[in-house]
């Protein structure tokens, strides 16, 4: 029987449907730049009719055939002109160059000599045009003194959108190869591979031992090919069990049997013996027959509870597949709640933080309001005096100055902490100036770094722009930023933290290293895992370099790795791509 590849059915279909979608979106792209392309020169040819239609008209009504033709000439000279034809009102060519139009798609009616101009269409020739009237005036009368018509060809908008057409099939083209490349490798990664793998390990299984046949995988990753691979080796498990206890019974059975045969032996001898011991013989058969009989029926009771042990295995495995499952969601939750935990400890540290330009305004606008309140005093008193008033300008600009400066400060912290705040709780896909994004994320969390002595320091170009997913890029910042001043900074005083930011082929490249205790080789092997921290019992829940790895992976398929030396700070490479398409 033909054996089907799942992996290669499925990219075949994939690839199909996108294939398809490829080339109807390109054809669709073509058509719709080639209209465009005939759009804009068609309206170029509207322009050169108001241009030359004054000049063209006087010619022609004062006879001047050879400055019509001088015109005719300049205008077949331009690059869009593939043709001119210059009638007078009895519609007799005057002059005619370049292509031409068949006679009689190109016959106007003499009605239609004071009419608008008229577009011209020639699908077989492949051209088209644009036909007008000349019109003069004189005495403020009009009258119809000839017609222009102005062609051009489909050649010219194939070459004004060569490129463009040349851009779009190529653009299609990479992007299919590279689709390709990439669903293949993964089809054959994550399926193809393990699955012959598993059918091989299981072709070689020895039921003569079946122990050393049980699968042995590489894939860490819990899956379904490692639900399979287990469900095997529980099986194998019992097999073993099952023959270690059959081959025990074969032994009971082999010793009865060797029983019979004594048995049996002394019945013979007794039997040529004695003929009167023939009853006695016959009793002791039958004892041993009940023992027999006792022997087959323990067996039947043993079958019995390998199978209610069988089903309860099989029990205990959905069980155990469910209770992972439920783990992994509880994962999920924990990683949410964690995220939430830290925008919560961030929105109470800048809430504290605004108190203070807050309550300062709160002194300054009640000492202006007191300033006015005496002044109002002194105007009912009739106590004014230039002093008095010099005083209370100048107290009243101080306090306005240290209102406005508190209540800017207090508005820019919100804003930045808004900003980050409400990106981290959307998915949405943006267009972010990253060294604007950096300086909000920045100053959001400046309360916690308020409290110490250390400094960031950013190097970034200000042009540098990225579609991405703001609030994970605001939680990676924000995480690592915490850890080092949790763990990279304690016991010391002033801190230094670089990040450097460069674009290069729409690849954001994000290097941040601290100058703090860095750890050994061991840490660093497990600093993503989950739940590992140094720090149990003193707040930390070992998920933070965690969450920063599943943002960067699974949410911005970016890429991370980690260096670092005892005493010799922590430095992170990240890799982010532009997620605009």
């Amino acid at each position: 029987m033909k054996v089907t590849s799942i992996s290669r059915k499925l990219l075949t279909r994939v690839l199909s449907f996108y294939f398809i979608l490829t080339v109807s979106v390109t054809g669709i792209q073509i058509v719709a730049e080639y209209l465009n392309t005939k759009n804009h020169i068609n309206s170029e040819l509207l322009t050169l009719e108001k241009t030359i239609s004054g000049s063209l008209t006087r010619a022609v009504w004062e006879l001047n055939t050879q400055q019509a033709i001088d015109i005719s000439e300049g205008l077949v000279a331009i690059p869009m002109i593939k043709g001119i034809t210059v009638t007078d009102e009895a519609n007799n060519v005057i002059t005619q160059l370049g292509e031409v139009i068949s006679p009689e798609k190109l016959k106007i009616d003499s009605d239609d000599l004071q009419g608008e101009s008229k577009g011209i269409s020639s699908i077989t020739e492949g051209l088209f045009g644009h036909s007008f009237p000349l019109i003069f005036e004189f005495s403020g009368r009009t009258t119809s003194v000839g017609r222009v018509t102005l062609l051009s060809s489909n050649a010219v908008i194939f070459s004004r959108i060569e490129v463009g057409i040349y851009f779009l099939i190529g653009n299609a083209i990479v992007k299919t190869a590279f689709l390709v490349f990439l669903f293949t490798l993964a089809f054959n990664t994550l399926l193809t591979t393990p699955l012959n793998e598993l059918t091989e390990q299981i072709r070689q299984v020895d039921l003569d031992d079946p122990e050393a046949s049980k699968l042995h995988s590489m894939n860490y990753e819990k899956n379904e090919l490692n639900i399979l691979e287990d469900a095997y080796n529980n099986l194998i498990n019992e097999l073993v069990e099952f023959k270690d206890k059959l081959a025990v019974s074969q032994l009971e059975t082999d010793s009865a049997k060797e029983q019979i045969d004594e048995q049996n032996l002394l019945l013979e001898q007794e039997v040529a013996r004695k003929t009167s011991s023939l009853s006695s013989t016959m009793l002791k058969m039958e004892v041993q027959q009940k023992e027999l009989i006792q022997q087959k029926q323990s067996l039947q009771e043993e079958n019995a509870r390998r199978s209610k042990t069988e089903k309860t295995l099989t029990t205990t495995n959905k069980e155990l597949i469910k209770s992972i499952e439920e783990l992994n969601k509880a994962k999920e939750r924990l990683l949410e709640a964690e995220k939430m935990a830290s925008l919560g400890e961030l929105s109470a540290e800048v809430s504290h933080e605004v108190s203070t330009p807050v309550g300062i305004s709160i002194t300054s606008s009640t000492y202006l309001l007191d300033q006015i309140t005496r002044l109002q005093h002194d105007l009912q008193q009739n106590k004014m005096s230039k002093k008095s008033i010099e005083n209370f300008i100048k107290n009243a600009n101080q306090s306005t100055e240290l209102l406005t400066n508190n209540l800017n400060r207090a508005s820019e912290l919100l804003t930045s902490f808004k900003h980050v705040a409400v990106d981290q709780t959307s998915d949405k896909i943006r267009l972010i100036n990253v060294s604007n994004y950096l300086d909000e994320i920045i100053q959001s969390i400046h309360p916690k770094l308020k409290k110490t002595n250390h400094c960031i320091k950013v190097h970034c170009d200000e042009s540098i722009e990225i579609y991405s997913h703001p609030g994970a890029i605001a939680q990676i910042i924000i995480n690592l930023i915490i850890n080092s001043i949790m763990h990279g900074f304690e016991n010391i005083n002033r801190g230094e933290i670089t990040i450097e930011i460069e674009l290069h082929h729409s690849q954001l490249t994000l290097n941040y290293k601290d100058n703090g205790h860095g750890m050994n080789e061991k840490a660093l092997e497990k600093l993503f895992d989950a739940f590992y921290t140094t720090k149990y019992g003193k707040g930390g829940t070992g998920l933070g370099t965690h969450i920063i790895n599943n943002l960067v992976i699974d949410t911005l398929n970016g890429k991370i790795s980690a260096h670092s030396e005892v005493e010799q700070g922590l430095s992170y490479h990240i890799v982010l791509p532009d997620m605009r398409s």
